[in-house]
């Protein structure tokens, strides 16, 4: 059996970390896996891969991921495997183009990442959305709550939306070695109180929240925001008006997130909506208290285990955050369900439900 992953880049997010993380457990398990990237400029998580040296991969572009040309050089490939494994949009449409020029001879698994999109949100693509899914023989959906999303926005039958959980090397979290305050930033002194979020900066991660959130918090609290995106300079000048500048710091992208979380005193995600974000679970087994917004794809995870709170509420946030630190037994109490919540997650049972699914594909 072989199997091609297909997805836009490796650049650092949640999916492009999963498979940097999955492939060579995959391969470990006797698995013929590649990967194709419809553009690459040499990001870390690619040459992470690369120096794993266990799969192909295939850099279709060096330019834009939305280039029609991309479904001729996929089309070329497909015709190699027996599965494509395809992540994300737009690798989710040529994919299927691709696979229609080749008389549809590979099967096709799509995994929905995100309760949302610009495209379910617009009933202008409903038709070619509907057209699109329906090529797929399998859609896995990674919780129930966006199985429901996708029967609704696409009719496809249940027995074709499983639903498998995305996973974490929970072992590599938990064995990191926290770095020292003044290792994250200079300034940072070691009485600090340092509250991280580990997320891409664009619209739906709400890091504005989180910056606000500062203003009802004792002056010794400091925001460490690991991550990068178009409104990175949003956010900073956003700092600067609140003044706030002298207590948030903007490292950009991390390869050493982990040794960056177990630094933290406390993790939060402040999004207005997730999918299953592997950020939470990360989160959740740094052995720090994971506070996050009560959204989809995050209230499912969270909520029982870590901390939750009304999404946009600054102040309510900072409530959060004080009710923790002015009670130990309480922050001791939600750090070892966040890790037991975690271990649900762990990436080793993913990569058994896929391969699994794998396997029930007609040859």
């Amino acid at each position: 059996m072989k199997i091609l992953q297909v997805i836009d880049s490796l650049n650092m997010g949640g999916a492009e970390k999963l498979l940097l993380d999955s492939i060579p457990l995959y391969v470990e398990r006797g698995i013929s896996m590649d990967i194709a990237l419809l553009t690459d400029n040499d990001y870390p998580f690619t040459k992470a891969l690369e120096a794993k040296n266990c799969s192909k991969i295939f850099r279709l572009s060096q330019g834009s991921v939305y280039n029609p040309a991309l479904i001729f050089k996929l089309q070329k490939l497909l015709k190699n495997y027996d599965i494509a494994h395809v992540h994300l949009f737009p690798a989710q449409y040529w994919a299927v183009f691709a696979n229609l020029l080749n008389g549809s001879k590979t099967k096709l698994i799509f995994t929905e990442h995100s309760t949302s999109n610009r495209r379910i949100r617009n009933k202008l693509f409903t038709p070619i959305e509907k057209f699109v899914y329906k090529k797929y023989n399998k859609t896995v959906c990674i919780t129930p709550s966006v199985q429901e999303i996708i029967k609704n926005h696409t009719g496809i039958n249940i027995e074709n939306l499983p639903i498998i959980e995305n996973g974490v090397n929970i072992e590599n979290v938990i064995n990191a070695t926290a770095l020292r305050k003044e290792e994250i930033a200079t300034n940072l002194l070691p009485t600090d109180k340092v509250i991280m979020q580990v997320s891409s900066m664009h619209e739906p991660k709400d890091q504005k929240t989180l910056i606000k959130a500062l203003h009802y918090l004792p002056e010794n609290f400091k925001i460490i925001l690991l991550g990068d995106g178009v409104l990175r300079q949003d956010l900073e000048d956003f700092t600067k008006s609140e003044k706030l500048s002298n207590r948030v710091y903007f490292l950009g992208r991390k390869t050493n997130v982990y040794e960056h979380l177990k630094s933290a005193d406390y993790i939060v995600l402040s999004s207005k909506y997730e999918g299953l974000s592997l950020s939470s679970i990360e989160g959740m087994a740094s052995g720090k208290p994971f506070i996050a917004s009560e959204v989809p794809g995050l209230k499912e995870i969270v909520g029982g285990y870590g901390v939750l709170f009304p999404q946009g509420d600054a102040q309510t946030l900072a409530k959060k955050i004080l009710s923790l630190e002015n009670n130990p037994a309480l922050y001791q109490e939600t750090v070892q369900k966040c890790q037991a919540r975690a271990k649900e997650f762990d990436i080793h049972r993913m990569v058994d439900k896929y391969i699994q699914l794998y396997e029930t594909l007609p040859n």
